[in-house]
């Protein structure tokens, strides 16, 4: 197991009169390979969740453990925070070196790496996120694309070579074009082993890319499953003020026509096909 956080819960301001529980007994397991969308309403406590898996935040009561060993006494901040990458919304904006080679290579500098190992992490980190070392390297990352400048983002990251990357609304403010860049990526790195746990509020985005999807609501995970377990709340779901992917409503509607469809997944691909499938299948009858 990669991550577990065993009865978590986090206050602000404990003992004061604006005190505010944020997350409520948290039982969360992670494992290597997970690719998992954490959604829920805002003020739901995605945001303190995710600062607890590298220890920016630590719990007000319960523990969290990487790798089976205990989070502070076993495991040092350092360590956890070189293994699990965490990268906040809008990443790029905190870009600043003169060159792309320099900004994603700033935090390995900072850990004391030097000349050609330097070299070779920001040549692999960027082959990762899918952009040619030779084209990007020596340019400045404020003449990219805001989904280049992401993916250099995301690289910078990527260099320091963690096992589960966590990410804050990846696609927030991106074009079309830029958003698939991102998702290629991940799913790129996920095939790779890296775990993936990504906060987003696109549910349609959520149906097409993740495996498992945990729903956070007033600070307690109340729904955790796979992506076709978990829009059979459709009811519950809207109450909280979360949507349905198209995909899933197309599902439901033809289901309540009369049709037999059975999609692998909650992807649009996956349901057009089983839709046309069904669709052809009443025809012949």
């Amino acid at each position: 197991m990669l991550i577990e956080m065993a009865k978590v819960t986090f206050e602000y301001l404990p003992g004061t009169p604006l005190a505010h529980t944020a997350l409520s007994d948290i039982d969360l397991s992670i494992s290597e390979g997970d690719f998992i969308a954490l959604v829920g309403p805002t003020g739901s406590g995605k945001s303190t969740l995710i600062q607890h898996l590298n220890g920016l935040l630590t719990p007000t009561s319960g523990s969290l453990s990487f790798r089976g060993r205990s989070v502070g006494s076993d495991v040092g901040l350092l360590e956890l925070r070189r293994e699990i990458g965490l990268i906040f919304q809008f990443p790029e904006s905190q870009l600043f070196e003169h060159t792309v080679a320099d900004d994603i290579g700033f935090g390995l500098r900072q850990q004391g790496l030097a000349g050609p190992e330097v070299a070779s992490r920001v040549e692999d980190a960027l082959l990762q996120v899918g952009l040619d070392y030779a084209h990007y390297a020596q340019r400045s990352p404020f003449s990219l694309s805001g989904g280049e400048q992401r993916l250099v983002a995301i690289a910078g990251v990527l260099a320091m070579r963690p096992q589960f990357l966590v990410l804050d609304e990846p696609t927030s403010g991106l074009d079309a074009r830029g958003k698939e860049a991102i998702f290629d990526c991940l799913d790129r790195l996920n095939s790779e082993g890296v775990a993936i746990l990504m906060v987003t509020h696109s549910m349609d985005e959520v149906a097409e890319s993740a495996r498992r999807i945990i729903v956070l609501n007033e600070g307690k995970i109340v729904l955790d499953d796979k992506p076709e377990g978990i829009f059979v709340h459709a009811s519950f779901l809207r109450e909280i003020g979360l949507d349905i992917p198209k995909a899933a409503e197309l599902v439901f509607k033809l289901r309540e026509k009369g049709f037999n469809i059975q999609p692998d997944n909650v992807s649009m691909r996956s349901v057009v096909a089983s839709a046309a499938a069904a669709v052809k299948e009443r025809c012949a009858n």
